[in-house]
């Protein structure tokens, strides 16, 4: 294997071998596109590789998780907090450990603290 062809194997086919897997999982992840929408859309990236991959991240519709209302978010994580942990100090891990993850901002975390406490 000479030079160049490693250089291809491993800085290009690889790459777009791993984006191309990605975007088959997240399609097959995503739980707000319908069956059929999934089915084009999978044949759009396995026959079109790079533009169906280009087109689906371009378009695809964003997370609903990602963009749900801060205020329903933060009740869903006290219900959450207070369904499975019991004491406070464990709640207060979890809350602290949400914020490290970046599922909690510092104004939801001094929020949420501060009804944990009360």
């Amino acid at each position: 294997m000479s030079f160049w062809e490693f250089f291809l194997l491993l800085l290009i086919w690889i790459p777009l071998v791993m984006l191309w897997v990605f975007a088959l999982t997240d399609l097959a992840r995503r739980v707000d596109i319908s069956g059929l929408a999934k089915g084009l859309w999978a044949v759009a990236i396995v026959l079109l590789p790079i533009i169906g991959m280009v087109i689906y991240f371009i378009v695809r519709p964003r997370d609903p998780e990602m963009e749900a209302n801060p205020e329903v978010r933060m009740q869903e994580v006290i219900v959450e907090t207070a369904a499975s942990d019991s004491d406070r100090i464990a709640q207060l891990e979890r809350l602290s450990d949400l914020k490290d993850a970046g599922a909690l901002t510092d104004d939801e975390f001094a929020t949420l603290k501060a009804k944990l406490l009360s």
